[in-house]
């Protein structure tokens, strides 16, 4: 569905879900992410599905994880190099973390 834009020279490592990857720099973590086949954002707090970016603009809040700490939109984030990523995917995890009632800031839209 996707292609790789071969373009981007430039390749970022980050660590997502506790493991060291590369992914293409000079873009959104969410296009980062898709570029190398990483498709699932999160689950859902209330289907308990996999969810994965939709808009890509920031109205859907489909990519929310935690980046460097705090939930934040993927899709509004440029990627950086030693970012830790979380997406909360495993089965006991999908409903904790999420927002402020946790203890955890959402960030939007790349403002606090």
């Amino acid at each position: 569905m996707f292609k790789h834009d071969s373009t981007t020279a430039t390749t970022v490592e980050i660590v997502l879900d506790g493991q060291t990857i590369a992914v293409p720099g000079e873009m959104s973590v969410a296009a980062a992410l898709l570029a190398v086949g990483k498709i699932i954002s999160r689950i859902s707090p209330t289907s308990k599905k996999p969810c994965s970016p939709h808009c890509l603009m920031g109205v859907c809040f489909e990519c929310l994880m935690e980046i460097d700490g705090i939930r934040r939109q993927a899709c509004m984030t440029p990627v950086k190099q030693g970012m830790i990523i979380n997406r909360h995917l495993e089965e006991g995890e999908a409903g904790v973390g999420v927002g402020v009632a946790a203890g955890v800031g959402v960030e939007v839209g790349g403002q606090s």
